[in-house]
């Protein structure tokens, strides 16, 4: 940093004594010497004494040796320029301004980004705070006084946020930040501070508010349906404890809902002595869970109790239920079974669509009925249905169920049939003691509603 002149002509060591320091540029240019070596580097320190005072300053560096000289070459790096574009290029970035408001003069100074944030040629008057409110929008007003309150009247820093309206017609959403700078005896000297274009975070804000409200908003409506599916589940089939009588059978009944309200899903039980004196005996599972399951499970469960007064039999009334799921309801699918007891000669003809066949306990052996073939309902239009009979006998019990009593997440189907034959045997008092206890040792996991029927003849 010295003039030219004042080193022109004289020793390395005696224009810069502190060269010759440990690990110094003497010593490298020694190495360099010996060693022949090339040096660079793009950054180091060089020390000179100027008046007795040690100076430092940053420079790149290269030390090569030509024969027995050796050539050293150094360019002093201007670090104040440097840091300078650097803040430059961080304010450009980060789109901010800062500005510099002189309490005595009245002279303001504005680096040219807030030029830029303002909408305002480099040549144009600033803008003073006091007038800050006459290029905001009128909202603001107040939180603009505030701000200038405390920075003018209280003298400490503040922050506000406000809509600038600029002269070409654009808004943009501002943040403010200012210190006053005190005298000694607390007089305001001036006022420093930068103003920030945070826009896009705005509209960020206002964009995530609004997919929270709308997320709240979706969430209310479907916890909204969940509790309409459960009332409409519970009004169609009120729990029911007690045992149902008709000619020699005892019916004993379990619904066990979802636990959580958005499970709430498509089962249905039904017994009903139909005109014929014959029973109706039915379970069935739409696919699906929410409103649209419970809905689609009032049509088929009415459907096929409007349809078995008829005096078809369950192959038959299975076509039909089949056409009904197809034809008349919202892609609604199911899987179902439906069984007619005769009273007069203790037959039960059935028909399965896709479900799981019942299961027969007679003395204290229990195994499913034979398996026939039926396409669950509403997959395809026209479907014929096989019928199965078996000749029942006092003391046999018929279970039918839905697969919310056996179904695993982690285990194959077979393997929570066997375990439910295995429960099924074990003796109990009452028909309605070996429902509940079949509900109790359940192996299922996946929290689905489960219907369970039980018939017991005398």
């Amino acid at each position: 940093g010295r003039p030219a002149g004042a080193v022109n002509g004289t020793l390395l060591l005696e224009s810069y004594p502190l060269a010759a320091g440990e690990g110094g540029l003497f010593a490298l240019i020694e190495r360099v010497h010996a060693t022949g070596e090339p040096f660079s580097t793009d950054r180091t320190t060089i020390t000179a004494l100027v008046d007795q005072v040690p100076l430092d300053s940053v420079a790149a560096v290269s030390v090569t040796r030509h024969g027995q000289d050796v050539l050293l070459i150094w360019r002093l790096q201007d670090e104040t320029a440097q840091l300078a574009s650097l803040l430059q290029h961080a304010q450009r970035l980060g789109r901010i301004g800062g500005f510099e408001e002189n309490a005595l003069t009245g002279v303001i100074t504005w680096n040219s980004q807030l030029y830029s944030l303002y909408g305002l040629d480099p040549g144009e008057d600033p803008i003073p705070l006091e007038r800050l409110a006459d290029h905001a929008h009128p909202d603001d007003a107040n939180a603009i006084g505030r701000f200038l309150r405390a920075l003018l009247h209280h003298r400490r820093p503040d922050s506000a946020t406000f809509r600038l309206r600029r002269s070409d017609g654009i808004a943009r959403h501002i943040r403010v930040i200012a210190e006053p700078v005190l005298a000694a005896d607390g007089q305001l000297l001036c006022v420093r501070g930068a103003y920030q274009d945070i826009s896009a975070q705005h509209w960020t804000e206002v964009a995530l508010a609004a997919t929270r409200d709308q997320l709240a908003h979706t969430e209310q409506q479907s916890a909204e349906r969940n509790r309409l599916a459960l009332q409409l589940q519970h009004a169609i089939m009120p729990p029911t404890r007690g045992p149902v009588e008709a000619f020699d059978l005892n019916v004993a009944v379990r619904y066990r809902p979802a636990e959580q309200e958005h499970l709430v899903g498509g089962d249905w039980y039904d017994v009903v002595v139909l005109p014929s004196k014959q029973v109706l005996l039915s379970v069935g599972d739409v696919a699906g869970h929410g409103i649209e399951a419970a809905t689609g499970m009032v049509v088929l469960r009415n459907a096929l109790r409007g349809l078995a007064t008829t005096g078809a039999g369950p192959g038959q009334l299975m076509g039909w239920l089949n056409l009904v799921a197809h034809h008349l309801t919202e892609d609604v699918t199911a899987t179902a079974i439906c069984a007619l007891y005769d009273p007069q000669t203790r037959v039960l003809r059935w028909a399965r669509a896709g479900h799981l066949p019942p299961i027969l306990i007679r003395r204290e052996q229990a195994s499913e009925l034979d398996m026939i073939g039926g396409l669950l309902l509403g997959a395809i239009s026209d479907v014929e249905y096989e019928e199965g009979q078996v000749q029942l006998a006092a003391d046999d019990v018929l279970l039918m169920y839905t697969d919310g009593l056996i179904e695993r997440r982690d285990r194959a189907l077979q393997h929570s049939q066997a375990h439910l034959l295995r429960t099924a045997t074990q003796p109990a008092a009452t028909l309605a003691h070996r429902l509940d206890h079949l509900l109790t040792h359940s192996q299922s996991d996946t929290d689905d509603d489960t219907c369970l029927i039980g018939v017991q003849l005398y």
